[in-house]
């Protein structure tokens, strides 16, 4: 088991501190990271716990998913490795292709 936790359905309010004083009570934490909006830097809504031990993790799992924080119930699961982003063709991707125009360029003389 990964020692990494994926925290959900966060309270826009909740801290760093609030995800310390509970996941504390599992074990160890290693890390913890909540993630912001790129433009308003806003919490995300969901954060990382990272335990110490896969041991910690999944006691962690058992005793915080469905708890109450922050006014809302929890969800505690292992987190998965990130999907790699598939943000459609790259720029060097339409240079090769002619803009992607049968190798014609869009101008007109």
């Amino acid at each position: 088991m990964n020692t990494k936790l994926y925290v959900g359905n966060l309270s826009y309010q909740t801290t760093e501190q609030d995800l310390r004083n509970l996941f504390s009570q599992s074990g160890k934490i290693r890390s913890i990271t909540i993630p912001s909006d790129r433009l308003t830097g806003q919490p995300r809504g969901f954060a990382f716990v990272e335990m110490e031990t896969p041991a910690e993790a999944l006691v962690a799992i058992k005793a915080c998913n469905g708890k109450e924080l922050g006014g809302r119930e929890i969800k505690v699961n292992e987190a998965r490795p990130p999907e790699a982003r598939s943000g459609g063709r790259s720029n060097s991707d339409y240079n090769r292709r002619g803009n992607d125009r049968g190798g014609r360029s869009n101008r007109r003389f």
